[in-house]
């Protein structure tokens, strides 16, 4: 993976006010938005992901490393929607209702649009009905639900089984502290992640299956 780019080292390190510097210097250069995205945006926040997975980086400087990113996107985001440039993927995530928690799921759209996934989060304490009419609305592919209350979980449950009997077929993924691939079984979500290092991989995994 490529981190010897001066963007790519500038947001694996978070040094988010040299990002937008760095992006214009790539655009002077003669570089589109989407081939910045791909060789130097995607390949950081894989190492970014990496480096969390290996317990070489931790949670602070892992949303360091994401806000920078997000200095990025702010310049390039514009840019890809003039050229009519489209994510290969979207995806809706969001907080189930009765929980407030969002760092974990901040993390995960983070992550995702770093991977060039188009990101629709709807935020904290979001009920069933909410995630039908998203996913319907935009089509979405991906949806990534989270929990960090054991008291929350049925309401995760609640959630996949409201999308289903709404005849959706998004991948839905779930994730948060108490969380296991067991859980995701048995409500009936595609997969789990145990945290935002290893959400892109196992996102990927299921939107190509």
């Amino acid at each position: 993976m490529n981190d010897s780019h001066p963007l790519s080292a500038a947001i694996i390190a978070g040094k988010r006010k040299e990002v937008p510097e760095l992006v214009q210097a790539c655009i002077s250069a003669g570089e589109s938005a989407q081939f910045i995205v791909e060789n130097h945006l995607v390949p950081a926040m894989a190492i970014v992901g990496e480096k969390f997975k290996n317990n070489e980086i931790f949670v602070p400087e892992m949303l360091i490393a994401a806000r920078a990113m997000k200095e990025a996107l702010k310049i390039l985001e514009p840019m890809l929607v003039e050229a009519g440039v489209v994510a290969e993927f979207n995806a809706v995530i969001g907080t189930v209702e009765g929980d407030l928690h969002d760092i974990g799921k901040n993390l995960v759209a983070m992550m995702w649009k770093g991977a060039n996934i188009d990101v629709i989060d709807l935020g904290v304490n979001v009920p069933p009905a909410k995630f039908v009419e998203a996913i319907r609305e935009h089509n979405a592919k991906l949806v990534g639900l989270s929990a960090l209350l054991t008291t929350t979980m049925p309401a995760m449950r609640e959630t996949v089984k409201a999308i289903r009997e709404a005849g959706l077929t998004p991948k839905i993924m779930i994730g948060g502290a108490p969380i296991t691939s067991e859980y995701a079984n048995e409500i009936g979500a595609d997969g789990y992640a145990s945290d935002a290092g290893s959400a892109v991989d196992a996102a990927m995994a299921l939107l190509k299956s």
